[in-house]
């Protein structure tokens, strides 16, 4: 029966999100050449408000917890499993004070109204999965304007969604030379939970009723901990032992 209801709803989901990529993305390139980087900022900001309450068509809430008070004058390095696209937005909007740009694949360059704009745009790094070299090179220029302008990195160190919620190893190559490249980050681990499920069925229909949570949980510096091997698991840990399946 769950299922069967998923199927209306889900049209309903698709419709109000693929207009709002679309809608957005004139408004992204209206205010990034005409207005500038700020304005741009505002528009991508709201088209992620836009977004989750896409996700709220499906019976879906989010709920956001994060008890600590984050410094907007030092860059922040956001560190969390991944779940699903619909991880983004919340990250997005509820940390949006501090400029949050994102690690991607370069797939996503191109292709997605309003996503692959800002993508290219917006501040955050494209890199090729397939050429560890580029992208260890494109992250260490991405940290070097993450450090030298306050802002926030977004990390998704197992690099490949969960399709279960069961987290998948990090890869902490790229994350391990943003934290050398950013030395000064204010650090914020983020557990992400239930977002998988939205996908449970597979790319359609979406699923339907679920809570999906996000816990920021205490943030972290690099020289909180004795050796950077130290700072990686304890990131880890501190993911992996809030997730629940």
């Amino acid at each position: 029966m769950r299922k069967i209801i998923a199927y209306p709803l889900s049209i309903i989901y698709f419709l109000f999100f693929g207009l709002s990529l679309v809608i957005f993305h004139p408004i992204q390139w209206f205010c990034f050449n005409v207005f500038g980087y700020q304005a741009h900022k505002k528009s991508v900001d709201y088209l992620q408000f836009f977004l989750m309450r896409c996700v709220n068509l499906l019976g879906t809430s989010q709920k956001f917890i994060n008890p600590y008070q984050l410094d907007t004058t030092q860059p922040v390095l956001i560190v969390s499993n991944h779940q699903s696209m619909a991880d983004i937005p919340p990250l997005m909007w509820y940390f949006r004070k501090h400029h949050v740009k994102f690690v991607s694949k370069k797939e996503l360059g191109k292709g997605l109204p309003s996503v692959s704009y800002n993508l290219r745009h917006g501040g955050s790094v494209l890199i090729d999965r397939k050429n560890p070299r580029q992208s260890i090179v494109a992250i260490r220029k991405f940290a070097d304007y993450i450090e030298t302008t306050n802002r926030a990195a977004v990390i998704f160190p197992e690099g490949t969604r969960s399709r279960d919620g069961h987290p998948k190893p990090f890869h902490t190559k790229g994350l391990e030379t943003l934290i050398k490249y950013i030395p000064s980050a204010i650090i914020v681990p983020v557990t992400i939970n239930n977002s998988w499920k939205n996908l449970r069925y597979g790319k359609f229909p979406m699923g339907i009723f679920n809570n999906i949570t996000f816990t920021a949980h205490k943030p972290v510096k690099l020289n909180d901990f004795n050796t950077t091997q130290e700072l990686l698991n304890h990131i880890e840990t501190t993911i992996k032992n809030s997730i629940k399946i």
